[in-house]
């Protein structure tokens, strides 16, 4: 069965998110599910490689934040009109309430399927963000996430998820929250975040050869150092874990893209003792920073509680899984489900004492243990988290929802 989607999303091409780059642009086309991505261009990008999964339609957003949202938005219903019903089976949008709406329009107009792919509450994000900015930052600065998110939430709330064909959403989580606001259960299909297994199988992986981490027992931390992850709660924990293990090593792989953040962060360190007990790597290639994760005897992933992370499936744990690398985190819902279903780490949650005796509990497993959790957890990612039988899983719902569309389609052209 060939499907094509017009694949309008918030990410500007090419993206680091795995559930668009692998799962769209290689997991997917093998089932014969194409999809033309209707996205702005990643400033900066001059050698982006050739999407796979179908054509790209890019539009220039190395300008101004309210201008590229206008950009994104005008390119949006540019190609929406345009959208070719002998060419598509189906519209979708990705987390974009305002195109979302126009995007159903044009798809009840045009006879086409019309899917909400929504990985994150973005109205309720935009209007966080205005409290947090408050008029610190100026008028436009606090109007504009303000008034784009009560706007999309009553776009996305009202309109768009009632009518909609079918939303996939990031986690079992959000999809609960969606059912109490009234949304019908098989109305949704999650999809949470994975691992490409095929690559990691394909490419040697050896642990780094920094010297830093001689002799150490290294943890890692992999991922974006932004203040509302709270990663100065680790710094908490490192002081109380290095009392017992002094030779303990905490790898920050990834940054912030706010410089007040990163020196807010390092205070904090500074401000716990730990300094003598922290790498900071920055970013670094997907493929230097696996080998950090390699490099370590356990991986940490807090995520802070709160609406806006609980309904989200973040990719750490699973990545240190395939990694064979145990885990200790906090008791996110999805990450708490990981944990709980693969027996390869500890949940707990998210205070600095929690996670110090978590991490001295982890370090002082024998080999066996520690063998029998890395097995787990790779066997778990395998089964239930590799991009392989996520995209199988969804390919199914795509067939499902647009089986009667294409059959009508064939006996047309007969």
């Amino acid at each position: 069965m060939s499907i094509r989607l017009l694949f309008l999303t918030a990410e500007t091409y090419p993206t680091f998110r795995v559930d668009v780059n692998v799962l769209f642009g290689k997991v997917l086309p093998q089932y014969g599910i194409q999809s033309d991505l209707v996205t702005g261009k990643t400033p900066g990008e001059t050698n982006a490689e050739a999407w796979e999964g179908g054509e790209t339609y890019l539009c220039d957003v190395s300008t101004s934040s309210s201008k590229k949202h206008i950009q994104t938005f005008i390119h949006g219903i540019k190609h929406l009109v345009k959208a070719d019903t002998s060419r598509y089976q189906a519209i979708q949008v990705r987390d974009m309430p305002l195109l979302a709406t126009a995007g159903l329009i044009v798809a009840r107009l045009k006879g086409l399927k019309f899917f909400y792919w929504m990985s994150y509450p973005m109205p309720e994000a935009q209007i966080l963000l205005a409290g947090d900015r408050g008029w610190s930052e100026g008028l436009i600065k606090f109007i504009y996430p303000w008034l784009s998110g009560r706007v999309g939430r009553f776009l996305l709330y009202k309109i768009v998820i009632p009518r909609a064909d079918h939303i996939f959403v990031q986690s079992d989580q959000m999809k609960e929250d969606l059912v109490k606001r009234g949304t019908q259960p098989q109305k949704m299909t999650p999809v949470p975040m994975g691992v490409d297994t095929e690559t990691l199988q394909n490419i040697d992986i050896h642990p780094t050869d920094d010297s830093r981490l001689d002799g150490k027992r290294v943890l890692v931390y992999l991922g974006i150092l932004e203040y509302a992850r709270k990663i100065n709660i680790l710094f908490e924990a490192l002081a109380i874990v290095k009392q017992q293990i002094p030779n303990i090593l905490l790898v920050l792989v990834g940054d912030t893209y706010h410089d007040a953040d990163r020196e807010w962060l390092k205070s904090k360190a500074d401000e716990a003792g730990v300094n003598d007990q922290l790498v900071w790597t920055g970013w670094l290639p997907m493929h230097e920073g696996w080998r950090y994760v390699r490099a370590a005897e356990l991986g940490l992933s807090p995520i802070p509680r709160g609406f806006l992370l609980d309904c989200g499936s973040p990719t750490k744990v699973p990545e240190y899984l395939a990694l064979g690398v145990p885990v200790v985190c906090n008791d996110n819902p999805d990450q708490e489900q990981v944990i709980n279903k693969s027996g390869a780490g500890l949940c707990v949650p998210y205070s600095a004492e929690n996670f110090a005796n978590a991490i001295i509990k982890m370090l002082n497993l024998d080999k066996a243990e520690k063998n029998k959790m890395q097995i787990q957890g790779k066997d778990y990612v395998d089964h239930f988290r590799s991009y392989r039988k996520i995209g199988d899983n969804v390919a199914k719902s795509y067939q499902h929802l647009l089986s009667k569309k294409i059959t009508a389609r064939m006996i047309d052209e007969t």
